[in-house]
C-alpha cells in the first residue's frame, strides 16, 4: 500500500475515533472536538511503535508523509480560521459598544495573566520556551494559539540554528509544542469547569434568580422588537401622519399594518390617522412604550392577516445585486408598498433601521399583499438554492490575502526578530475584515459572507484536520515516552497554574466588583478559553442559553485574535536572551 493511503487510513481512523469520543459525555460535559487530538495521539503511536511509521528519517530530515501531514495540518486550520472570522466579522466592531468593553476587558485580562505567569515560569527556569507555549496553548484549549506557537517556534529556531547553535538544546523544539500542549488541554477544560463551580459556591448564586435578573436587564435598552397594538386616541394625532408617530420617524418603531373601520392594510408614511384607528408597532421595549403612550391605548385586539388582503412573509436575501445594499437603497416600500417590520441575521431579530447593509442569508420580514411580496421576493432572490450554493473563489482569494497579510514583518524597536501575524493571525484578520467591509469594497463584484452550513462544515472540516494530525504527530514521535518517562507530568502539573489562576482571578473580580451577571460571566469564562464545552455546559445550567451565549460571542472575536498573537508576542520577549 502506498505512503498516501496509509496516512489517508491514519487520518481517517484517528477522526472517526476523536469524533466519537468527543460526543461521550458526563453530566453534560465532555471533551468535544478535542477528542480528536487524544485519538490521533493514539494513532501516531501505534502506528510508529507497530506499523514503521516514521516522520523523521535515519539521517535526521523530515520524510514525505512528515511534508504532507504538516500541510494538510495548516491548511485545515487556515479553514477553521477564515470561517470564523467571516463568521464573526460582522459583529466584531459592535462588540466594542455598550456593556461589551467590560465584558472584553475581563477576557482580556485573563490573556495578560495566562502569558505573565507563562513568561514568569520561563524566567525562573520552570520551563523552557518550547513547552511554555505548548502548556499555554493547551491550558487555555486554543488550538489556533497552538499553530501559531509551532509557526513561531520553528522561525525562532531557524534563526538560532543560522548562528551556528542548538536550536533543541536551548529549548526551541517544534516536536516539544504539541506534546505540551496535549497534555495540558483536558485540565484547560476543567479548569473553567471548577471557576464555574466555584464562583457559584462562595456568591450562593441563584440560577433562576439571574436568569431573571438577565431577562429583565433586557428592557432596558434596544433589545429584541416586542409589538403592540394600539388605538388612536389622542386627539392630538387627529389628522396627523404615521410619520408624527413618536420614534416611527427615526426608525426605532416601525408601524407595519393599520385597522380602520373592520379593514386591514399596509400604511405609508404620509397615511392620515383618524379616530379609532388601530396601528399595530414594532420595536424596541422603550420606543413602542413610548410611541403607545403619545397616541391612545393598548388594546388587546389582535392586527391578524387571516382573511385579509394582505401577509406576513419572510425573503431571503440571495441576489449579488442586492447584498452590500442599505434598507433604504433597496426602498421595498415605494417599490412594492411593502413595510418591512425587521431583519433576522443568523437567529438573531432587530430593527430595520434605513442604513443597515443587507448580507447573504439576511431574512427580511415583509408585510403586504401576495403579489407584491413575490415581486419584492425576485428581487431580493428568496432562493434556498443559493444557499446551498457555496462560492469558492471568494475562499480561496480570502486565504491566498490573509497568507499575504500574515507573512508582512511588522518590525518592533528593540526586538530582534518582526513580529509577524503568520498564516493563521493573517487568515483571521483578513477573513474579519471582508466580512465586515468586504460586501462595500467589492459591491455586485464579489461577495464574501457564507452560508451558515458551509460555514459549520469548513470549520469542522479544519479543525478536526488540524487536531487529528497534531495528535499523529505528537503520537508518532515520542509523546507517550514523554508523558511516562520525560516531563509529561511536570508540565501537566504547571499547566493546571496557567489555566485556572487568571479563571479564578477575573471571575472574582467579574462577580464582586463589576457585578456581571453570573449567567453571562460563564459565558464570558467559556469564550476567553473559546472552549465550546465550557459553553455547553453554562448553556445547560438554565433554561433559556441567551445569557451565556451573549457573554460567549461577545469576547469570542477579540479573544480569538489575541489568543493567536498572545503565544508570538511571548516568544519574542524572551528570544532577545538567544538571538
Amino acid at each position: 500500500m502506498s505512503s498516501l493511503a496509509l496516512l489517508i487510513i491514519y487520518v481517517s481512523v484517528g477522526a472517526v475515533l476523536g469524533i466519537g469520543l468527543g460526543q461521550l459525555k458526563y453530566k453534560g460535559v465532555g471533551v468535544g472536538i478535542g477528542g480528536v487530538l487524544f485519538s490521533g495521539i493514539f494513532v501516531g503511536h501505534m502506528a510508529h511503535a507497530y506499523f514503521g511509521f516514521d516522520l523523521v528519517s535515519a539521517a535526521g530530515a523530515a520524510t514525505s508523509e512528515e511534508t504532507i501531514l504538516h500541510f494538510l495540518q495548516e491548511f485545515g486550520l487556515m479553514l477553521f480560521v477564515y470561517a470564523i472570522g467571516i463568521q464573526v466579522g460582522p459583529s466584531f466592531f459592535a462588540a466594542l459598544r455598550g456593556s461589551g468593553l467590560k465584558l472584553i476587558s475581563l477576557a482580556v485580562s485573563i490573556i495578560v495573566l495566562g502569558c505573565v505567569i507563562s513568561l514568569t515560569m520561563f524566567y525562573c527556569g520552570i520551563v523552557t520556551p518550547d513547552a511554555m507555549v505548548g502548556m499555554y496553548s493547551g491550558g487555555i484549549t486554543n488550538t489556533p494559539a497552538l499553530s501559531a506557537a509551532i509557526a513561531m517556534v520553528n522561525d525562532l529556531s531557524a534563526q538560532i540554528q543560522a548562528s551556528g547553535r542548538d536550536a533543541i538544546a536551548l529549548g526551541f523544539d517544534t516536536n516539544t509544542v504539541p506534546q505540551a500542549y496535549a497534555v495540558a488541554y483536558p485540565f484547560g477544560v476543567c479548569s473553567i469547569l471548577i471557576t464555574m463551580i466555584l464562583l457559584r459556591a462562595v456568591f450562593h448564586i441563584s440560577i433562576e434568580g439571574e436568569g431573571s435578573a438577565y431577562a429583565e436587564s433586557k428592557g432596558r435598552g434596544v433589545d429584541t422588537p416586542i409589538v403592540s397594538n394600539v388605538s388612536i386616541e389622542n386627539s392630538d394625532y387627529f389628522g396627523k401622519t404615521i410619520n408624527d408617530i413618536p420614534c416611527v420617524a427615526d426608525g426605532t418603531v416601525i408601524c407595519s399594518r393599520i385597522k380602520r373601520d373592520g379593514e386591514l392594510s399596509v400604511p405609508t408614511k404620509d397615511l392620515i390617522l383618524k379616530q379609532g384607528d388601530i396601528v399595530h408597532l414594532v420595536g424596541g421595549a422603550k420606543y413602542v412604550q413610548k410611541a403607545s403612550q403619545a397616541i391612545g391605548t393598548e388594546t388587546k385586539d389582535v392586527l391578524t392577516t387571516h382573511g385579509s388582503t394582505i401577509s406576513v412573509r419572510h425573503l431571503i436575501i440571495t441576489n449579488n445585486h442586492v447584498m452590500g445594499r442599505t434598507l433604504a437603497e433597496l426602498d421595498l416600500e415605494n417599490q412594492f408598498g411593502l413595510v418591512i417590520s425587521r431583519v433576522f441575521r443568523s437567529g438573531i431579530q432587530f430593527m430595520p433601521t434605513p442604513d443597515l447593509r443587507l448580507a447573504l442569508g439576511d431574512e427580511i420580514n415583509v408585510v403586504g399583499t401576495m403579489e407584491n411580496i413575490r415581486k419584492a421576493g425576485k428581487v431580493v432572490g428568496n432562493s434556498s438554492t443559493t444557499m446551498n450554493h457555496v462560492p469558492m473563489m471568494p475562499i480561496f482569494i480570502g486565504l491566498f490575502l490573509g497568507m499575504l497579510l500574515g507573512s508582512v514583518p511588522i518590525p518592533i524597536p528593540g526586538v530582534p526578530a518582526p513580529m509577524k501575524l503568520g498564516v493563521i493571525g493573517g487568515t483571521l484578520v483578513c477573513a474579519i475584515m471582508l466580512a465586515r467591509f468586504g460586501d462595500v469594497w467589492t459591491k455586485n463584484v464579489m461577495h464574501w459572507r457564507l452560508p451558515v452550513p458551509a460555514l459549520s462544515a469548513f470549520k469542522e472540516i479544519g479543525i478536526t484536520l488540524f487536531l487529528t494530525i497534531v495528535g499523529i504527530r505528537a503520537g508518532a514521535n515520542g509523546f507517550w515516552d514523554t508523558l511516562t518517562n520525560g516531563l509529561g507530568l511536570h508540565w501537566m502539573a504547571w499547566a493546571t497554574l496557567i489555566s485556572i489562576i487568571p479563571l479564578l482571578i477575573v471571575g472574582f473580580i467579574g462577580a464582586k466588583v463589576f457585578k456581571v451577571n453570573y449567567l453571562v460571566l460563564c459565558g464570558v469564562l467559556a469564550g476567553s478559553y473559546t472552549d465550546p464545552p465550557a459553553l455547553a455546559y453554562a448553556n445547560g445550567m438554565y433554561k433559556d442559553a441567551e445569557a451565556s451565549s451573549i457573554g460567549y460571542a461577545t469576547v469570542y472575536p477579540f479573544v480569538m485574535f489575541l489568543r493567536i498573537l498572545s503565544p508570538q508576542v511571548m516568544l519574542i520577549i524572551i528570544s532577545s536572551a538567544f538571538i
